[in-house]
């Protein structure tokens, strides 16, 4: 005779539904640090190492402390010791350390570590890992706050290839002990991440900042490579961090691969350009070519390290709705396609990116801008929420070695409108004078006349409405990339074709 035993609760379904109220909030539970270095620790298939270098061993200490850390820690490794970590890792070219390229040499040499010690014929379940970090915490003058390069190189499986996931970080903390907690909650919810949501990297990425506040960290760059990332665009990813406010801009080279801003920025002359470039016209690249030539010939400015921006900012992209990001694709390709560097932010202002420039660079820097866009920069409303207002946004924009580069405006009625003859609000008169006399605003004198009717907004709509004529609007090579890859609404002849 079999016993069965019932308790009350199985008995009334009642007892078995989670209790809600009207007034509950949805919101999404998210796993303890404990809870997340345990999962990883009681896998028994899971197994790797950890080096960290430059603020403690502060993720290993999550996994260790969690418990049942034997069964997926291999090692874990603190070669503090330049001369230790050049024995292990090698020299780098620039004899630097916090640096991507030596953070991928920690992965890759730890993984042929476990590869070479752990025997497959012993262990033929084993899903091997790599956790590195290299990092400079601040320093004790308070000066520099410090960041550093994280990373994992792992496997979802048995016997197949590694992924990589890579990002740098700043950190915003003014203390050396709480940057190194940061680190290891970081360093904790990545390693989590890559294992258990590696089939959205988006939540992936938003999940970076579990038990962690966006003041605590910026992450401004990030890299994922791999079969299980084959279809992720590093690109749109980056994106995903100027939209969740983790970075206030990120970068691509000409190549369109993401790059870390203040490797591109640091100590250059820097030349900006800032628009929507839907299309880039070739109003924009004379824009450029111009005030470029204009710009290395200042008797500050290195030509051979200047480096010209093209910025797009994201408040714009919102004002005009939610943000369409494979348009936003389309401009950053059309923009590299031109051998350009693009930077994606969250500025309105144009005293916001200046100051960001300053972060990197304390050398002349250059901004080329149309008619109307200085005019907006000379609006009051726009500096409304500054207890200085308008002359607190004018001492951060010209207080650095700034000057305007201004190209000309066509009227309707034929005639220009240059720095000259412009007209700001009658409050702001005199305050314009005083940049123009001082040589703040300068004129763009030798652009192309034939030019100054093409706006973005007009090769947008006669693209819309099938017209011909647009192309001659368009750089060189760049009507053939919308055409080919249907860009802005443009249809292929193919398709035209078809239908």
């Amino acid at each position: 005779m079999v016993k069965q035993y019932l308790c009350f609760n199985d008995l009334n379904p009642f007892f078995m539904k989670d209790i809600t109220y009207s007034g509950d909030t949805e919101f999404e539970n998210i796993p303890s640090l404990k809870d997340k270095a345990l999962r990883i620790n009681l896998n028994a298939d899971i197994y790797g190492t950890f080096s960290e270098i430059g603020a403690g061993q502060e993720t290993v200490r999550q996994f260790f402390r969690a418990g049942g850390a034997s069964g997926t820690i291999a090692k874990a490794m603190s070669a503090y010791d330049k001369d230790f970590s050049d024995a292990i890792y090698g020299i780098e070219d620039d004899k630097r350390y916090v640096t991507e390229a030596r953070l991928r040499k920690m992965l890759n040499h730890e993984v042929a570590l476990t590869e070479e010690r752990i025997t497959r014929d012993k262990h033929p379940n084993k899903i091997f890992f790599s956790y590195a970090n290299t990092v400079a915490t601040i320093d004790f003058a308070k000066k520099y706050k410090g960041h550093g390069w994280v990373g994992i190189k792992y496997q979802v499986g048995p016997d197949q290839p590694y992924n990589d996931i890579v990002l740098h970080i700043r950190f915003k903390e003014n203390d050396a002990r709480l940057q190194q907690e940061t680190l290891g909650k970081l360093g904790t919810n990545l390693i989590y991440g890559a294992f258990y949501k590696y089939n959205q990297p988006r939540k992936l990425l938003r999940y970076l900042y579990d038990h962690l506040d966006k003041d605590q960290l910026e992450i401004d760059t990030i890299n994922f490579s791999g079969p299980v990332f084959k279809d992720v665009d590093n690109r749109l990813m980056s994106l995903q961090l100027v939209k969740n406010d983790m970075t206030d801009a990120v970068m691509f080279a000409p190549d369109g691969n993401n790059v870390l801003p203040a490797r591109v920025l640091y100590k250059k002359n820097i030349l900006a350009l800032r628009g929507s470039f839907r299309p880039v016209t070739k109003v924009n690249m004379d824009m450029f070519e111009k005030s470029y030539d204009m710009f290395i010939k200042e008797n500050k400015v290195d030509k051979e390290k200047t480096q010209v921006i093209f910025e797009i900012t994201l408040s714009n992209l919102r004002a005009e709705g939610e943000i369409d990001e494979q348009d936003f694709m389309d401009r950053a390709k059309l923009l590299c396609s031109l051998g350009q560097t693009v930077l994606i932010s969250n500025f309105q202002e144009y005293y916001k990116l200046v100051e960001y420039f300053s972060q990197y660079t304390r050398a002349r820097m250059g901004l080329a801008m149309g008619v109307n866009n200085l005019v907006d920069i000379f609006d009051e409303k726009y500096y409304r929420h500054l207890s200085g207002g308008i002359l607190e946004a004018f001492g951060k924009l010209f207080y650095k070695d700034l000057r305007v580069y201004l190209y000309p405006m066509e009227n309707n009625d034929g005639t220009l409108t240059t720095s000259e003859n412009l007209k700001v609000h009658p409050r702001m008169k005199e305050l314009y004078k005083f940049f123009k006399y001082n040589g703040k605003v300068v004129d763009i004198n030798d652009y192309d006349t034939s030019i100054l009717s093409v706006f973005s907004r007009t090769v947008l709509k006669m693209i819309a409405s099938g017209e011909n004529g647009w192309e001659e609007m368009l750089p060189q090579g760049v009507a053939k990339l919308i055409k080919e890859k249907s860009l802005f609404g443009c249809e292929s002849e193919e398709i035209i074709h078809k239908n």
